[in-house]
């Protein structure tokens, strides 16, 4: 394992910061546990912006227009995105671009992922609720009939699902497996109602009612669920760093200018102490990404089988963005209660991120439940 990145890894956040210094996440209205304050759909100029600079290609294969870099890239642009709170699919549109590659067929992937390059299509996944040990992992039923599907069921809570062209849909078959769909927003069966998250963004609750598709359109390859769901953890875990990163930043900009007694209020010690805690905080939360996302990038063996390692990572990841935030809203004082100011909309996306494809109680379950299967020692 070695956490030194590459001379692309490095370009690839070079480019990344480039493109969203442009976005001011206090110029956005904080949610306010408010539905509709935040804007219904994604950033469109910003999407077209990563495109242009070959940011949304990044970890797809050159024949296809990507640039064919691992995960672990990936995991260092959503970082960047999370500082700033963009607006924008990377997470849903990756990992699932990266699975398309990876398991569908070489027709499927050569429809789909060039068009994803080039910022035309906006892919989702119908799984940020999924842990793989909730029965609503289960949720969606899909049958063959000849050379095609027939899915029925509801998934709560997809992001970006009303501005999405296709959504990636977990399903369970008669025999016990699981497959993976790729269902057109549009298409004939679906109906999308709206739902909101933590952050005051716009999700959907999707309903499919006999939707049938092709074989294409489906991806039966063992694994590829497992994949997506691997990949979308560890990059909610980049995602959590980012902003925690950016509000620990933002903390020690305000104590060290807010002045009590004469003194800046950071050199207090029970503030400098708290700061501490928190910086500690964040440097387990790297630590334990990139180790995870260097297994799901690898594959390379270890004590645990990669499940382990991201399943640690999001365990730091839920508990220490939530520290972060409470911590930064307490050293703010009135100003971490104000809605106008960006920390409570920070907050928010916090803990939308802590939940997201199941909170640190559900990864301890799933850890112990690899431990009793694969004995450490």
């Amino acid at each position: 394992m070695d956490f030194t990145f590459t001379e692309e890894q490095q370009a690839a956040v070079e480019a990344a910061k480039a493109v969203f210094a442009s976005v001011t996440p206090d110029a956005v209205p904080s949610p306010a546990l408010t539905p509709g304050a935040v804007s219904e759909d994604l950033d469109r100029s910003l999407w077209s912006r990563l495109a242009a600079a070959d940011l949304l290609g990044l970890v797809l294969p050159p024949e296809h227009g990507g640039a064919g870099l691992d995960p672990v890239a990936f995991c260092l642009v959503l970082r960047e995105s999370a500082r700033v709170l963009a607006r924008v699919p990377l997470l849903e549109t990756g990992a699932v671009a990266m699975t398309i590659a990876h398991h569908a067929d070489r027709s499927t992937a050569a429809a789909i992922l060039p068009r994803i390059c080039r910022g035309e299509l906006v892919l989702t996944a119908a799984s940020h609720g999924l842990t793989g040990h909730d029965p609503a992992d289960r949720a969606v039923t899909a049958r063959r009939d000849g050379t095609t599907w027939t899915l029925d069921g509801l998934q709560n809570a997809v992001p970006w699902a009303h501005g999405a062209d296709l959504v990636a849909v977990p399903a369970h078959t008669p025999d016990g497996g699981t497959v993976l769909a790729l269902v057109p927003r549009t298409h004939e069966g679906v109906t999308l109602a709206e739902q909101y998250s933590t952050s005051g963004e716009l999700l959907a609750a999707l309903h499919l009612d006999a939707v049938r598709l092709d074989s294409t359109e489906v991806i039966e390859t063992e694994g590829a669920w497992e994949r997506l769901r691997e990949l979308l953890t560890t990059g909610t875990c980049a995602l959590a760093l980012g902003l925690g990163e950016a509000v620990l930043t933002m903390t020690s900009q305000y104590t060290g200018k807010r002045e009590q007694f004469g003194h800046p209020v950071a050199t207090f010690q029970a503030v400098a102490v708290q700061t501490a805690d928190r910086y500690i905080d964040l440097r387990a939360m790297e630590a334990t990404l990139w180790q995870a996302a260097w297994r799901v990038s690898t594959g390379a063996d270890g004590a645990l089988p990669a499940a382990g390692d991201i399943a640690v990572a999001k365990i730091w990841a839920s508990e220490g963005v939530r520290r972060v935030v409470q911590t930064a809203q307490h050293l703010h004082g009135g100003f971490g209660a104000d809605t106008d100011y960006p920390l409570h909309r920070y907050h928010a996306w916090a803990k939308q991120l802590e939940l997201s494809l199941g909170p640190a109680a559900a990864h301890e379950e799933a850890l112990g439940d690899l431990l009793a299967t694969h004995p450490l020692g």
